[in-house]
């Protein structure tokens, strides 16, 4: 159904208006001058009749009547043979014949040049005008067809300039569904295709803070698992200062998570401002296996106390996440912690990853390892984005039978 309210309906009818007003005005043009080279072409015929009769009466057909005709551009055609075979050009366009005072004229056209039969009981005679034919309609067409192209091509561009606001239409329906991905940017400058551009850039953030509130919820009750579970099987144990003590820290895990969560979703969605200071390898270390909740002979710290300017609690949360996987996919239950120069490299004992390093960067990415359904596949992608913010990159290499995560 036509919408009669939208800009292309609106366009359209303009540019057919505007296309009949052009063109019955170029017809209106081509018929009057047309009819302006008839009169020209008729009067000059009509010249020439006049002192061909007005000679041939007095004089008849001597050398100056022949040269007048000549200085007017008309040949004087009196043979009969020559004039039959003129007449019966089956050629002869433009034909009109009237009577005179006894005579018969004829005007027609013939090879693009004029003549006029003159046929009287005292003379039959044609005058073949040399002259080119002047011919302007030829011009003015050219001249409508070129106008007629450009303004088919302007119609054409201002349509195809108009066209994304169809299909940002359609995305802004998909948009109130809550369907970010969307794909209408283009290279364009103008003001449709940059408010394309603005509308594709605002659902990719979109569709980033959807994505991040989903892993803000899975790693939610990812995380909350140990703790919950800990503090579970403590209730049940007698109430010593022990357990109480131990208690306590599974509050504090709990308190902390919170921060935590709040620390990655702000991260993921771009929307924390990152404090960096000067901390000591040892401190960040020992603060991610506070976090983890994991027992000391489960991490081998062989590394050199080496200074690490980042945000102290977001890089702990990525350390815990390389303690975390060093442990949870050891054969031995256990990581190391190792430096090399600047670097800080987290080995251990275990299979090679089945996929590329980039590939578990990617949320939810849990590879064919039986042991991730312990996961939701979202440590090395937190892992990841923390690094970057902090100007940090993860290089994985596996060597006789050990797996090496290297923070460079």
């Amino acid at each position: 159904m036509i919408n009669k309210d939208s800009i292309l309906f609106s366009i359209t009818i303009t540019f057919i208006i505007s296309f009949l007003l052009i063109t019955l005005s170029f017809m209106a043009l081509y018929k009057s001058s047309q009819n302006r080279e008839t009169y020209f072409a008729s009067r000059i015929n009509m010249d020439a009749t006049r002192t061909f009769m007005r000679g041939y009466k007095h004089e008849g057909m001597s050398q100056d009547l022949r040269d007048e005709l000549l200085n007017m551009g008309f040949e004087v055609i009196l043979d009969a043979s020559k004039q039959e075979k003129i007449l019966s050009n089956k050629d002869i366009t433009d034909k009109h014949s009237y009577h005179k005072k006894g005579m018969r004229l004829v005007n027609f056209t013939l090879n693009d040049k004029n003549y006029i039969y003159i046929h009287s009981r005292y003379v039959d005679v044609i005058l073949k005008n040399n002259q080119k034919i002047q011919n302007h309609n030829h011009i003015i067409a050219t001249i409508f067809i070129l106008i007629l192209l450009s303004f088919i091509a302007f119609y054409i561009t201002t349509i195809r300039k108009l066209k994304p606001l169809k299909t940002l239409q359609d995305k802004v329906k998909d948009f109130g569904k809550e369907e970010f991905d969307i794909e209408c940017a283009t290279a364009k400058k103008d003001e449709i295709s940059l408010l394309a551009n603005e509308f594709d850039a605002s659902a990719k953030k979109l569709k980033k803070l959807k994505e991040s509130r989903n892993i803000f919820i899975r790693n939610i009750m990812h995380e909350l698992k140990t703790p919950i579970t800990k503090g579970r099987f403590l209730v049940e144990l007698p109430q010593t200062e022990q357990n109480k003590e131990m208690m306590q820290k599974v509050f504090y895990r709990l308190e902390s998570l919170i921060a935590e969560f709040a620390s990655i979703e702000e991260l993921i969605s771009s929307k924390k401002a990152l404090e960096k200071k000067e901390y000591f390898l040892a401190d960040v270390i020992d603060n991610a296996m506070d976090i983890l909740m994991c027992e000391e002979d489960e991490v081998n710290q062989e590394y050199e106390n080496i200074r690490l300017n980042v945000d102290f609690n977001l890089f702990c949360i990525a350390i815990k996440n390389l303690l975390d996987n060093g442990i949870k996919y050891s054969k031995e239950k256990t990581v190391t912690v190792k430096t090399q120069q600047n670097s800080i490299v987290f080995q251990n004992k275990g299979d090679r990853l089945a996929y590329p390093l980039e590939s578990y960067f990617e949320p939810f990415f849990k590879g064919d390892n039986i042991k991730s359904n312990q996961s939701f596949g979202l440590g090395l992608y937190i892992v990841k984005h923390i690094l970057d913010a902090n100007g940090y990159e993860l290089e994985y290499v596996y060597e006789n039978g050990v797996n090496r995560f290297i923070v460079k």
